[in-house]
């Protein structure tokens, strides 16, 4: 890590809708990667995409994955960041929560520890229950631990596993 203003965030990355250029939801994501380096962020590592089943009314089957990403910026500027580059994709927030969506970037930890402000909780409030956030994230940053449960994400999606 460099200096002393810098963080790194584990993002969580899903799509289960094609974008226009880019293709079917597994280049969404690719796409994303590219786009999170071009907006500054230095992409430290990238898990492989897994496929997983929708969360709420969307048919879709998902591609998900996940990134360790570092950088200057505070967690509202992260946050806006990231869902600048989700606008980018066609990412429309309004209309039905579970929708299906070309690209969703979530912070779900960061070098912090704990955040919580109006608009962001880190760590996000979900993830331990989500097994398609939890193996991509462990596959690149097992030893990372859970700021409230003191899990590390190796342990929390190996826990994941045992509630399938």
């Amino acid at each position: 890590m460099g200096d002393a203003s810098e963080h790194r965030y584990l993002v969580a990355l899903g799509s289960n809708r094609r974008v226009q250029g880019l293709g079917a939801p597994r280049a969404v994501l690719a796409g994303a990667v590219a786009a999170l380096a071009q907006s500054g962020w230095e992409v430290e590592a990238v898990a492989r995409v897994i496929d997983s089943a929708p969360v709420g009314p969307s048919l879709r089957r998902y591609a998900n994955g996940a990134a360790i990403i570092a950088g200057d910026r505070a967690p509202l500027a992260a946050l806006a960041s990231l869902q600048a580059i989700e606008r980018a994709f066609g990412r429309d927030r309004r209309g039905q929560r579970w929708r299906s969506r070309t690209l969703d970037l979530d912070i779900v930890l960061w070098s912090g520890g704990t955040w919580y402000g109006p608009r962001l909780a880190i760590p996000h409030p979900l993830f331990r229950q989500r097994d398609f956030v939890l193996r991509p994230a462990a596959q690149i940053a097992p030893d990372w631990r859970d700021p409230v449960s003191g899990l590390t994400l190796r342990q929390l999606a190996a826990r994941a596993v045992r509630r399938r």
